[in-house]
């Protein structure tokens, strides 16, 4: 009996410990313009631990990354990106911050939206 109670407990301690993906694809909308946005919210995530990939696209502004769960979590990332000025659900970027960013950056002002975005034309 005490065995069985035993290998029981061994095994459900190692699902337990393989319950996380070593790597697991996420996405989540994130708030920018144009290809400074992109850099920026890019290099943010992938300077955390875990992240193995990170890309966000301006067009339908969805951020796409491959994380290690046992490292990081969604939100860590949501939250270095909003330190340096961009928003994701759950997450707003601090004021101060989001008005040092270039004014094609300013994704919150409808006008930013009708500036030319082309990468060539901004330097980082």
């Amino acid at each position: 009996m005490k065995t069985t109670l035993l290998s029981f407990v061994a095994l459900l301690v190692i699902s337990l410990g393989h319950g996380q993906d070593k790597n697991k694809s996420v996405s989540f909308e994130v708030k920018g313009n144009c290809g400074m946005c992109k850099s920026r919210i890019e290099k943010a995530a992938i300077k955390i631990k875990g992240v193995k990939y990170a890309a966000w696209s301006a067009e339908t502004k969805e951020f796409q990354a491959i994380i290690d769960e046992r490292k990081c979590e969604i939100d860590d990332i949501k939250k270095r990106i909003a330190e340096v000025g961009h928003d994701s659900e759950g997450f707003t970027a601090p004021e101060e911050v989001y008005n040092e960013l270039p004014e094609c950056c300013k994704y919150r002002d409808p006008n930013s939206m009708q500036m030319d975005h082309n990468m060539e034309n901004h330097k980082d």
